[in-house]
């Protein structure tokens, strides 16, 4: 075989190629080497910018500290100076300038013993008004001098209101010392200058207590003017006034109280940053100062053990960050699902809570509801019947039964909304197009909250039906109603807005745990009012709780919303802001088979043709309690019928064999004895097939409602009940199968009007 040497471009492109691929193999390699050097260099970068503000800080704190500890031996000091000076004017006072020369001995030891107890005084002198020197604390005889070219002096003697005067640093004359002084002019009576009072103050006095300050640093005593009067390190021969265009003087110009100020010195060249402060009552301040020098000098030590020893440690910790990548990345995924499944029990243990919480509530409700109705039954229905055959003439009795009648019902309406808390609440569910119900309750909704609030209804179009029952939503809308109305006491927006939408598994485990995710249908009532607080939104749902005065309201409303909601499957949110306005939103499940389900029908049919006159009928009564038992018989045989009545299944069996033409059964669903009422029924019917049947209970968990809901084939009357709430309820069901088409209309009109008011 020939081998055909290859061309040079194809040599080149080769070359090319391999190199391409060599630098391709080699890019993660740079990239990981680029890494390795690139990010300790910009770590130290980074952490020296924050170590040199650092220093910078530390710094700053350093000169303040000074700053207020030079500041708060000054204000001590001239104190005392000012307190040296009230005993000057007080020596001086009335006495002539020949009582002091007479007397000098005396007063001359009265200086100095002062002067030798306070280290910080170089002498005290009183003037005459010539100028020249009459007693001295340290100098005795006084010898013939004149003072009267003295700055100080001048100032005393020409300003009446000077004041206590600070002079500059002067050299003294009779010894070779230097001092700084205060003065006061001296005013008598008829005199008003009557010379000086001095008081001589060593500088060095404050310079070896700024020696004693944690070095290094920069401490001075300056005047207003830039005359220094006592600075460490001493610097009084070469320095004795800091130029107007010095940073210190420049910032007190700016800032005369006190201030923060860097600048570099036209005496030494030296970058400082200095703090000063004003002292009360005088044209003096306090200086702190550090040399910006000393500040880098620190830093750069710092940085260079950084250097040393902790970039290679950060190179060797950048390496392992990279190997221990991974594990920490499971790590968190695996304390992130954690977390969610510490939150995810968290929300299933308070639901839990509320759930016994609840459950507390209808053991507690459910346990006296029987005999409890049992009892407004009878006390309802007794003066029910009393109303019927009092005359109308005997006012005061007919009131009197009417107080009775509305006590029992509230008492009644009080039993009902608990139950609903406690979700047993019989419910009679309808597929219901919830933007009929509410253009149904438009004009009720309009005369129950008024003329000042304004209603406005926001529906959504194809909007799913729901399976729910209709009066109990009618009251929930209701009462939300009432509540908003509360709310606007001085009127505003009542807007009831329909809406489908979806409630995914985020809002579900975040506000409605016992949920599942899925299409709801939204109503929401909503108002401009006074809003809710955090604490009111979180307790809103508890019963008997409520924010009104007292005998304003029973605290059930939205705690029967709440039962109602949770009982129909659905979930409630309260949204709230404090003087903006309240929105409660109500989320039913949506309703995929309407032929489980039977159809609701808002209109009522319209009553066309008079009830004909029936022959009597004959209803078979069993309720076991003796009261329920006498009034039910006495208003079902005032409304015509035949009535046979009995206290327990048994005997009632055996009635009903013995009385064929019994159309109704009426009866409790809890009877004494083996046979409940529903057993009761089953059996009857098995033996009467076209026998009606209508429960009675004033307790929800039984043999007739499962699930709060009540069974397809049954027709129940709640207890309590009224006697027109009997006598309707009768008459509707005897009316359903009859031949008689007045008749049908009456019992659906009936029927209609009948829920309609519970």
């Amino acid at each position: 075989m020939i081998e055909i040497p290859k061309s040079k471009a194809a040599a080149a492109r080769d070359e090319q190629t391999a190199k391409a691929e060599l630098t391709s193999a080699l890019r993660p390699l740079r990239l990981l080497v680029a890494a390795s050097i690139i990010l300790p260099v910009a770590i130290f970068l980074a952490a020296s910018w924050v170590s040199y503000h650092q220093h910078l800080a530390e710094a700053r704190d350093r000169v303040q500290r000074n700053l207020n500890t030079i500041y708060e031996h000054a204000l001590k000091v001239f104190e005392t100076f000012e307190l040296t000076a009230r005993y000057l004017d007080e020596l001086a006072d009335g006495v002539s300038e020949a009582e002091f020369r007479r007397r000098e001995p005396e007063f001359n030891a009265r200086l100095r013993s002062l002067t030798q107890a306070l280290p910080q005084l170089r002498d005290l002198w009183i003037i005459a008004p010539s100028g020249a020197p009459i007693v001295s604390g340290t100098v005795y005889p006084m010898p013939k001098m004149d003072l009267s070219d003295r700055e100080y002096f001048r100032v005393q003697k020409d300003n009446a209101n000077a004041g206590t005067y600070v002079s500059e640093v002067l050299k003294a004359r009779a010894a070779d010392t230097t001092f700084f002084t205060l003065s006061r002019r001296i005013s008598r009576p008829g005199q008003p200058f009557a010379g000086v009072a001095t008081i001589s103050i060593a500088p060095e006095y404050f310079i070896r207590f700024y020696e004693k300050l944690p070095p290094p640093g920069v401490f001075a005593l300056i005047r207003d003017d830039g005359s220094i009067l006592a600075r460490y390190p001493d610097l009084s021969q070469q320095l004795q006034r800091l130029p107007p265009d010095s940073a210190v003087m420049r910032s007190i110009a700016l800032q005369p109280d006190e201030g923060f100020v860097t600048g570099t010195s036209n005496f030494d060249g030296h970058t400082r940053l200095f703090a000063y402060r004003k002292m009360p009552r005088y044209n003096i301040y306090v200086v702190s100062g550090i040399e910006s020098e000393v500040v880098m000098r620190d830093w750069l030590k710092n940085m260079a053990g950084h250097l040393l020893f902790g970039l290679p440690a950060t190179a060797a910790m950048i390496g392992l960050g990279f190997v221990a990548l991974r594990r920490t990345r499971r790590e968190a995924e695996a304390h992130n699902q954690l977390q969610q499944e510490v939150a995810r029990r968290e929300r299933t243990e308070l639901a839990l809570q509320q759930a016994l919480k609840m459950e507390a509530v209808g053991r507690l409700t459910g346990g006296v509801a029987h005999d409890f109705n049992n009892l407004l039954t009878a006390i309802l229905g007794n003066v029910d019947l009393a109303l019927r055959r009092v005359p109308e003439s005997d006012e005061r009795l007919r009131r009197s039964l009417t107080a009775a009648r509305q006590a029992s019902e509230r008492a009644a309406s009080l039993v009902q909304r608990l139950l609903a808390f406690s979700r047993q609440h019989p419910l009679e569910e309808k597929a219901v197009d919830l933007n009929r119900l509410v253009q149904g309750m438009s004009e009720l909704l309009r005369r129950t909250i008024g003329e000042t609030i304004t209603v406005e209804t926001v529906l959504a179009g194809g909007l799913w039906k729901t399976a729910v029952d209709p009066n109990q939503l009618e009251n929930a809308l209701l009462n939300l109603a009432v509540n908003a109305r509360d709310a606007m006491p001085e009127g505003g927006r009542l807007t009831i807005e329909t809406a489908n939408t979806y409630l995914d598994e985020g809002y579900i485990a975040a506000n409605a745990a016992d949920m599942t995710p899925g299409q709801y249908v939204l109503v929401a009532v909503s108002d401009t009012g006074t809003g809710m607080t955090r604490d009111v939104v979180e307790r809103a749902f508890e019963p008997f709780f409520t924010t009104k005065p007292t005998g304003s309201g029973t605290g059930l409303g939205l705690s029967m919303v709440y039962g109602f909601v949770k009982q129909s499957r659905g979930h409630i949110k309260i949204y709230s802001e404090l003087g903006e306005g309240t929105s409660i939103k109500i989320y039913l499940p949506r309703l995929t088979n309407e032929e489980d389900v039977a159809p609701w029908s808002p209109s009522e049919p319209p009553r066309s043709v008079e009830a004909e006159k029936r022959r009597p009928e004959q209803v078979l009564l069993v309720e076991d309690d003796e009261q329920v038992n006498r009034f039910s018989s006495e208003v079902l045989r005032d409304e015509g019928y035949h009535v046979i009545s009995t206290h327990e299944g048994a005997s009632g069996l055996r009635l009903l064999d013995a009385n064929p033409d019994i159309r109704l059964l009426f009866t409790d669903v809890v009877l004494p004895g083996g046979m409940n009422g529903r057993q009761l029924a089953d059996e009857a019917r098995r033996r009467r097939p076209d026998l009606k049947v209508l429960f009675t209970t004033g307790y929800t968990r039984n043999a007739i409602i499962h699930h709060g809901r009540l069974d397809a084939d049954v027709e129940l009357l709640t207890k309590p009940f009224t006697s027109e709430a009997l006598a309707k309820k009768v008459r509707q069901l005897l009316d359903l199968d009859s031949d008689d088409p007045a008749a049908r209309i009456d019992a659906v009109v009936d029927s209609l009007k009948s829920k309609a008011k519970e």
